[in-house]
């Protein structure tokens, strides 16, 4: 029947795509066209009649290739957009968690610097001058991640169980001294556990903590990359007919891996079709 295999061609002419996955298309739309066919004659129609009328029922050559056209091109361009998204997506969660490891560990040695300076200036001034305070005021300015420094004394601290504690009958002790200011930073991002400790001074800091703001961003990102990659790996499948459960959970599971097997199979399976064909 050379006027469906002439409709078949006229309507994919000029599309873009994968070759393998528009020749296969344009075999199911024959077979679908030719059983409307046979159908028509068992009817009683002719089979010139039969031809014309599953042409038309088809919407016909012109909107058939603009329908054709359009639908692979809305095809292409959401795979494309989803692939671009998970990429950028991936490559996003990974720089940042990079810039938030790097800046956590300024932060690390700036506090171990910022102790250890206040350390040395408190050893000169036991009595925590005017003089003395301006210098710590000037060390804890001079970063952009401590909001709060608490200093004791030890010498001026209860002893509980054998040694001087900033607890005593579960409340905590008044410090000698105490700076706060504003940092810039969600109340989530800030942690008070840095201590700083030696047998004449306890220094309390509060500071902005990246640890886990490092872990969400990551683990984040590459939950969305994944989501985002395996709907452009299954989108594909379906283009190709070949989509099926098995390949989903490979796509979801083994990711890029997944997709590289699904490929190999395809290319096997086109070849061994290819091979059947010439017998």
């Amino acid at each position: 029947m050379k006027q469906i295999e002439a409709f078949v061609n006229e309507a994919y002419h000029s599309v873009g795509g994968n070759k393998q996955e528009i020749a296969e298309i344009k075999a199911e739309m024959k077979n679908h066209l030719l059983e409307a066919v046979y159908e028509l004659k068992e009817e009683g129609k002719s089979e010139e009649e039969a031809i014309e009328i599953a042409i038309t029922r088809f919407g016909g050559e012109k909107e058939m290739r603009s329908i054709v056209r359009q639908l692979f091109q809305a095809q292409k361009t959401f795979a494309k957009w989803v692939l671009w998204l998970a990429v950028i997506v991936l490559f996003t969660s990974l720089a940042l968690f990079e810039a938030s490891k790097l800046y956590q560990q300024k932060n690390d040695i700036q506090n171990t610097n910022a102790a250890t300076n206040m350390y040395t200036i408190l050893q000169k001034d036991q009595n925590i001058s005017e003089a003395t305070k301006q210098k710590i005021v000037a060390i804890v300015q001079s970063t952009d991640h401590i909001a709060q420094v608490k200093i004791y004394n030890v010498h001026d601290l209860e002893a509980e169980s054998g040694s001087p504690s900033i607890w005593a009958n579960g409340k905590e002790a008044d410090p000698n001294y105490k700076i706060e200011r504003h940092v810039w930073a969600p109340q989530w991002l800030m942690n008070d556990n840095y201590m700083y400790v030696t047998s004449d001074w306890y220094i309390k800091m509060e500071t902005i903590h990246m640890e886990g703001f490092i872990h969400i961003a990551l683990f984040a990102g590459l939950a969305v990359y994944i989501v985002l990659f395996t709907i452009w790996a299954i989108v594909n499948a379906y283009h190709h007919r070949r989509l099926h459960i098995g390949w989903v959970i490979a796509f979801a599971l083994f990711n890029v891996i997944g997709y590289l097997a699904y490929v190999l199979a395809s290319k096997a399976h086109h070849q061994k079709l290819a091979e059947n064909s010439l017998t």
